[in-house]
């Protein structure tokens, strides 16, 4: 039998092989997303985390899109998105954008996936419509005071704390080649399967003038999370959205209790750890892949 073409999703005019780059205008600002899939399918909201964007989904947004609509945004100040300098730049507003952009593409359920920066962005999601959320994927993406690894976070809370010469170089440095390298490198058993392309990538849109301001910013308002997270637990406890939690056990940013912390609140937790850093996507897609379609498979159908 002679092969089928690339099927076309009339509704939206999807070629559900390819993955398209899109930009949409939320409250004036431009956004950009990576979109693929049928529309009427099943929804999947992909969160990227700092100090990346939706390129981190490069890889897996293909794997999903044969049964998914998958949307994968970049937040404002990072990626392909515009970087304004008049912009506040808090996770409250990156999730209003965020909710925006979902809007205007007409989305009412989905699923979200959430790494990192993405995780704060969508609880701020579910917690103003949890009626939307079908699904919660976290791949190192925390919701617990359980997940912080102390070492890690002393510095972060310290300039939050009190921003200034004294607090800011500590945190400042995490912008350079060498921190973003870590974050990719950490805990990974043979760092030679993580391609250079993804620090240097990330590096060079950091590094782009006046960004350092907006990191800087993101990394003050990073303690308005940590209040959301009881509530987070009851919209968990209440809802009971299937929640699976794929993370790497070896990450010094966000540790495994994290990810079995999930376990407490929701009644439909699925945890897995594996032998990865913060960045399991580069060195684990396969096997965070199989899992998100068999949880996806078996809560959404």
């Amino acid at each position: 039998m002679a092969s089928t073409p690339n099927r076309i999703d009339n509704a939206k005019g999807l070629d559900m092989g390819s993955v398209h780059h899109r930009t949409a205008t939320v409250d004036g600002h431009e956004i950009f997303y990576r979109e693929a899939g049928p529309s009427g399918a099943p929804a999947i909201v992909l969160l990227h985390g700092y100090p990346t964007s939706s390129f981190m989904f490069r890889e897996l947004i293909p794997l999903l899109a044969g049964d998914y609509h998958v949307i994968a945004p970049d937040h404002l100040g990072f990626g392909r998105s515009a970087a304004p300098a008049d912009f506040t730049y808090t996770f409250d507003a990156l999730a209003d954008l965020t909710a925006g952009l979902l809007d205007q593409l007409g989305l009412d359920r989905y699923a979200i996936y959430v790494q990192d920066y993405g995780a704060p962005i969508g609880w701020r999601l579910a917690l103003k419509h949890p009626e939307r959320i079908s699904a919660v994927v976290t791949q190192n993406g925390n919701g617990y005071e359980d997940g912080f690894v102390e070492s890690f976070w002393t510095d972060v809370w310290a300039y939050g704390d009190n921003p200034g010469p004294e607090t800011e170089p500590a945190v400042r440095a995490a912008l350079g080649i060498d921190a973003i390298r870590w974050q990719y490198l950490h805990g990974v058993p043979d760092p030679s399967v993580v391609s250079p392309d993804t620090w240097e990538h990330d590096f060079a849109l950091v590094s782009r003038e006046g960004n350092d301001r907006i990191q800087l910013a993101l990394f003050r308002d990073y303690r308005t999370n940590r209040p959301l997270y009881p509530q987070l637990h009851e919209f968990l406890r209440t809802r009971e959205v299937p929640v699976l939690a794929v993370w790497g056990r070896n990450d010094e940013i966000f540790g495994p209790a994290g990810a079995e912390a999930f376990a407490r609140d929701a009644e439909d937790a699925e945890v897995h750890l594996i032998n990865g850093g913060h960045f399991l996507l580069e060195s684990h897609l396969d096997v965070v892949a199989g899992y998100l379609r068999g949880f996806l498979g078996r809560v959404l159908g």
